[in-house]
């Protein structure tokens, strides 16, 4: 039903296409989310040895492959998966186009959060998983850009008596270990962490939105041009941390595997 879709994936694909010119200007907060994730391997005896890397626009392939994992990685953006340096392919997290039991490993590193199905992607991630095979994903939470998300908010509400959404809506941390159950993983586990980001110039945080391909895809956002004191009155509220700009990601950590035979 319309109802469920809350994300426009056409447009999506559009700002993933596009940032593919300038997520290097990004690389190094995707390789630490990355990396973090990648921590959690560090905690099983388990070997892998064929991975997927679901999302993670050039930056999380290398460091699969730097643990001598074979990788194939895939995107919505076709512009985006070429980024990679393994074999890739260009693929709808929410019709993946992989068979049963293709990977011992899945990872998707802040990949998951422009999905209007969830629950049936995630299902289809556990589908292509071997029996014990994990699944690493991050996908921010609830309190993810709440300071922009509130200085927008109370900016829009001054300047045109009125809000429309400006941020995607998260899912709450307590609701991703379910949905891992609920898609027929094992010992799903969901866990939080905050990634702090320090803006020197607050119109820098915009940029770096933008270079990610992270800007507004909500279906219902409006469509019509924002009036010129909207953002750099919102940026203007934003806290202060050390004469910076602070700026939360908060980071669910969701792990679980595959049944076994």
């Amino acid at each position: 039903m319309d109802s469920m879709l809350v994300f426009d994936r056409h447009a999506v694909r559009r700002h993933r296409d596009r940032a593919a010119r300038t997520v290097h200007l990004v690389t190094d907060v995707l390789r630490d989310a990355g990396e973090r994730l990648l921590d959690r391997l560090d905690d099983t005896n388990r070997r892998f040895t064929d991975a997927l890397d679901l999302g993670g626009r050039g930056a999380m392939a290398p460091l699969l492959r730097q643990r001598g994992l074979n990788v194939i990685s895939a995107d919505l953006s076709p512009r985006m998966a070429a980024l990679n340096p393994t074999a890739c392919v260009a693929a709808d997290e929410e019709c993946l186009p992989f068979a049963a039991a293709s990977f011992d490993l899945i990872v998707a590193s802040m990949a998951l959060h422009w999905i209007n199905d969830l629950p049936g992607a995630l299902l289809q991630l556990r589908h292509a998983l071997r029996p014990d095979g994990l699944l690493l994903a991050s996908l921010p939470v609830f309190g993810t850009l709440a300071e922009l998300r509130t200085a927008l908010t109370e900016a829009e509400a001054e300047t045109t008596g009125g809000v429309s959404p400006r941020i995607s809506p998260f899912p709450e941390l307590r609701d991703c270990a379910q949905l891992l159950q609920r898609a027929g993983f094992v010992l799903p586990v969901a866990d939080v962490e905050d990634i702090r980001l320090l803006y020197a110039d607050p119109a820098a945080l915009l940029a770096d939105l933008r270079a990610a391909g992270e800007t507004n895809a909500v279906r219902q956002r409006d469509r019509a041009t924002p009036p010129r004191a909207l953002f750099p009155t919102a940026l203007a509220r934003l806290p202060q941390q050390g004469g910076r700009v602070a700026i939360t990601l908060r980071m669910a950590v969701m792990t679980g595997w595959a049944p076994g035979r």
